[in-house]
């Protein structure tokens, strides 16, 4: 871990942090909620062993990353982090043309957009846990979301400025992240009101092992200086990332692209998630996705969770291009 080097990079209004290793193509990282660049830890050690240039930022609003308007939830649309991305790539890599990416959760979801807008700039592109998800014309994520689930799902929870934080801040950064990272369920979660993230289950500390009590300890540290917000806020734009989003409506994410997921995650067992991601609509939105990975009894961390078996799932498919 002491080989990975960090620094500031200006983008896109923002001195986003980023920590890399290796020489090579480069391949981008991109984390979830509520991570960080250290959840890449594992899969930059080894893609740099293996002739890679690894690069994995802190997100907008995330870790040491700064000028995020945290108070501005418009100012965390799809638009803003793709442009994050589109701004760090000239940065990091002005003489390659194109370059690798790998997203998880959140990473991925904005990693689909980053290809559907700007697929000149991915050679390919390894997505985990979140599939492609269409644009639905009828219907925004949020509502579409509390239509399934009702009003105490988490994301339409997270929607009100300042509500779930406050929620958050007694229990303390570090026991917040210990029920979101330790989360093990298919079923989705719930925050009923008064309740907060006491309402999710512990899993069984024997199955967290991949989470050591010194990666809590990092994670917590950083989320002690910034808060919840920048995080939350990427729910929050939700609603307008999709108004602006319609003129992609029906369009194809054009990028080669291998998608994993774990068998046990809640992304996955979202009504119609399986039918979509195995009946051919999948890949008819994205044609050139060439595989599809599902990991027995791994839940929605999984690149945490199972490091070894990921990295070499992105080092294989990389390696063709």
């Amino acid at each position: 871990m002491e080989k990975i080097e960090h620094k500031m990079v200006a983008v896109n209004g923002l001195q986003m942090h980023v920590a890399e290793l290796g020489q090579g193509p480069t391949i981008l990282f991109l984390h979830g909620f509520p991570e960080l660049w250290y959840s890449w830890r594992h899969q930059i050690l080894y893609l740099a062993e293996r002739g890679y240039r690894a690069v994995a930022p802190d997100l907008r609003g995330y870790g040491d990353t700064t000028g995020a308007p945290i108070n501005d939830h418009t100012k965390f649309s799809i638009f803003h982090l793709v442009g994050d991305l589109i701004a760090l790539i000239e940065a990091i890599a002005p003489n390659e043309d194109k370059v690798f990416v790998v997203g998880h959760d959140w990473g991925a979801l904005i990693a689909w957009h980053l290809s559907l807008f700007r697929p000149d700039k991915l050679k390919a592109l390894v997505n985990l846990s979140v599939h492609y998800f269409p644009r639905n014309p009828q219907m925004n994520t949020v509502d579409g979301l509390r239509a399934i689930y009702g009003d105490d799902h988490y994301v339409w929870r997270f929607q009100v400025p300042g509500e779930i934080e406050a929620e958050f801040s007694p229990i303390g950064a570090k026991s917040v992240l210990k029920k979101f990272l330790r989360f093990r369920g298919s079923e989705p979660i719930y925050f009923p009101k008064g309740k907060g993230v006491e309402a999710i289950p512990d899993a069984p500390i024997e199955l967290s092992s991949w989470l050591t009590e010194e990666d809590l300890d990092y994670y917590a540290s950083k989320f002690e200086q910034t808060g919840f917000t920048g995080g939350v806020n990427y729910y929050r734009a939700f609603p307008i990332s999709w108004e602006f989003t319609a003129p992609w409506t029906g369009a194809k994410v054009k990028v080669p692209a291998k998608f994993i997921v774990g068998e046990l995650d809640l992304v996955y067992h979202i009504p119609g998630a399986k039918d979509y991601i195995h009946n051919g609509e999948f890949k008819k939105d994205v044609p050139l996705l060439e595989e599809v990975v599902v990991l027995e009894g791994a839940a929605h961390f999984v690149n945490q969770e199972r490091p070894d078996e990921i990295s070499k799932h992105i080092f294989d498919f990389i390696q063709k291009f």
